[in-house]
């Protein structure tokens, strides 16, 4: 048997957990946590679509018109507020590291926004234990195929 052919487990293991993590994120994104940034020129906020996040980053989104939206320069520091209630959020700070346009399949066109944390925020820790936990929970959980009695209806 070929090298080539030999299936390395832990890194199948590797792939299989952040697909999970993927999945959840996108769960998490859509149903439950809101992520809204202030644009420093007018201290408005703006709501953006969070798209990934990883103990270093983020990757979100916004609505993308090319012939009259205007691309953030990297670097640019951006105010944060990842709400995980209707009324509470915590704040974070990002800056930018670059910017690409992205196309869904329904033809809708997004700016993505790949930034880094600033880990210097004493908030930051509560988002490095939310972090921690979704990488967590895509290791650890396990799928309900409807093998269990429930007992609790």
């Amino acid at each position: 048997m070929s090298k080539t052919n030999v299936i390395n487990f832990q890194e199948k293991r590797k792939e299989n957990i952040e697909k999970k993590r993927r999945t959840f994120e996108r769960v998490l994104f859509q149903n439950f946590l809101g992520a809204y940034t202030v644009i420093a020129a007018d201290d408005t906020v703006y709501p953006v679509s969070l798209v990934d996040i990883s103990h270093d980053g983020c990757l979100f989104q916004i609505p993308w018109d090319e012939s009259s939206d205007k691309k953030l320069p990297e670097q640019t520091e951006l105010k944060l507020r990842m709400y995980f209630t209707k009324d509470t959020f915590i704040p974070t700070i990002v800056h930018t590291r670059y910017a690409k346009i992205h196309t869904e399949k329904d033809g809708r066109t997004f700016m993505r926004y790949g930034c880094e944390f600033d880990k210097t925020m004493p908030s930051f820790h509560a988002m490095k234990d939310f972090i921690n936990f979704m990488y967590s929970y895509a290791e650890h959980s396990a799928a309900d195929r409807g093998d269990a009695v429930s007992y609790f209806l």
